[in-house]
Parts: structure tokens; sequence; C-alpha cells
């Protein structure tokens, strides 16, 4: 009744499971994955447990076919059980138990585990595979959803669909690098999961990704007085001298405007209402910042005569 992908990043920094199924909350029961360590799949008649007992043993030193082995051996309901394991080096894993409902199977190679059951065929868990090793340019989260769009596209549960989820994690890789989960996102009950799970993905990118410096933009001159006059319409006016002059020869041409301490200050303010903290550098303005500043004042109504 589910398929999933469990993978490591190439260079071996991020664990992650994508999992779509046609029943509620898949996300809540399916994923399991610790930094630098690992990344887990429960599903069929899911057994919860083999989330943390096998990223125990995968922090302990176990390849991933030893640690589907220990976790099935110990389970008397192994028969029922579908299970997926990548750790921190070598190949993936995977463990159809015999009594899951057809089609099901798996397969895995290095890094990763594709697995499904109540599928529409192989087919599904074949473009899954196909869609994670197409995926080498993607970004590790992206590369994941695009692997379970595929198996999807291929046909998916053939019970239909219900929900989705998404879990990587990086060492230090959470919000302001207080945890390690970089994407945690669910959808337990949808007509489109996957695609609403893209949509998250989505936005999670925009407000937690982070700055591309290749692509940062002074925020001086012409930019910076279209950002003050942008934040005061957004409701986070400058305070005071927020733009200064930048020190110029005499008889040179007339200084450009350069960001001060307030301007810096209204925009964190506004960045922080918008949950775009995590895109802010100092001195600089995130071009994605930028769109949404100007997308936010354009949907601004503008006032009406009398009010």
């Amino acid at each position: 009744m589910t398929f999933s992908l469990v993978a490591r990043s190439a260079d071996g920094r991020l664990h992650g499971v994508a999992v779509a199924s046609r029943f509620l909350a898949a996300g809540a029961l399916v994923p399991g994955a610790e930094a630098e360590v690992g990344a887990v799949a429960s599903q069929a008649h899911a057994n919860l447990s083999y989330r943390p007992n096998g990223l125990a043993l995968l922090r302990a030193g176990a390849p991933a076919a030893d640690v589907i082995a220990q976790l099935v051996a110990a389970d008397p309901g192994r028969d029922d059980r579908q299970l997926g394991v990548v750790g921190a080096t070598g190949p993936g894993a995977t463990w159809t138990g015999p009594r899951c409902g057809g089609w099901a199977g798996g397969l895995a190679g290095d890094g990763w585990a594709a697995q499904g059951n109540i599928l529409a065929g192989p087919q599904v868990v074949e473009a899954v595979r196909d869609g994670w090793l197409a995926g080498e340019s993607l970004p590790f989260p992206q590369r994941l959803l695009a692997a379970l769009r595929a198996g999807e596209q291929a046909g998916g549960d053939r019970r239909g669909r219900q929900s989705a989820a998404l879990l990587v994690v990086e060492l230090g890789g959470g919000y302001a690098g207080t945890g390690d989960n970089l994407v945690d996102l669910r959808v337990d009950d949808h007509l489109d999961p996957v695609g609403e799970l893209h949509r998250l993905l989505d936005i999670h990118t925009m407000l937690f990704g982070k700055p591309d410096p290749a692509t940062l933009l002074e925020l001086a001159g012409p930019l910076a007085d279209e950002v003050a006059g942008l934040l005061a319409a957004a409701g986070h006016p400058v305070d005071g001298a927020g733009l200064t002059a930048a020190v110029h020869p005499v008889g040179a041409a007339a200084p450009a405007t350069v960001a001060g301490p307030a301007l810096e200050e209204a925009l964190a303010s506004w960045a922080g209402w918008e949950n775009l903290e995590e895109r802010l550098v100092p001195g600089h303005i995130d071009p994605i910042v930028l769109a949404h500043l100007r997308r936010t004042v354009a949907a601004i109504p503008a006032p009406r005569i009398g009010d």
C-alpha cells in the first residue's frame, strides 16, 4: 500500500526518505533518519521499532544488509513487513516479506533502496530507481521527490493516492543550525499528495534555503533606495537615517547610496514577519528575498479615495 525511497547524497552528508501511499499520514509511520548515520523506511504492516532499532544498528557500524537481517530475524511478523535501509556508506538494502500485498518488491544500489507493496506492478519501483539515478543534477530533496513522482507516474499504489512525506537530515542542517532535520514535510490526506508535497518543498526552499553567495546583490545605490521604499510600503519603514552616502573624492560623481543600520533593521523586521530570516546577509539582499518583497508590495491594495 506504499512505495518509498531511502537514499544518501553523493557526498554522504545527507540522508533521506521519500514515501507515498494510499494510507492516512504515511509520513508518521514510514520514515526515519539520522544525520551521518542513515535512513530507514518501515512499511506494509509496519513495525515502528524498525526505525529506532535500525538507526541504532547503523550507528554501531552495521551495513544496511546486516541491519535488515538482524531486524527481520528478531521479528515474528517479518513476513508482513517491508523495509528499506541505507547507511553512511555502501549499498542500500531492502526486504519484502512474502505476505506483503502484490505487487510487492524492491531494488537497491549504491546509496539507495526503493521498495513498495500493493503497487500497479514492478514498473513502479523501477521508475523510482530510474528517477533517482537520473536526478544527479538536482538538489538532494528535489531528487528524492522527483524519484517519488516517477513512481507515481508509473502507476504507484494501485488503490490510489492519499499521503506523502519527505524527510531529509544533515548535521546542523535544521533551522538556524540548531537541529539536523533539513526538510521534514508531510501531506497526510490529499487528492494529489505528491503534487502537494512538491508545492510545500518549493515554499520550504524559498523560506529556508541558504543564499547563494554568487547571486547576492549589494544593498547599495538605487537598489537600497528601492528596498527602503518597498519596506515602507510593506509597513516596515526605515527609522531615521537608514541610508548613508558612500565616501567619494571631491569633484567626483554623486555618491552611491549604501545600506545603513536602520535599513538593515527594517529589512530584518520585514523578513522575520515573512519567515525569511534565514536568507538575510549583512550588506546584501538575496534575489529571492527581493523578489518576494516586490511581490508582497505589488499585492497590497491601493487605498481607496475617501478611506
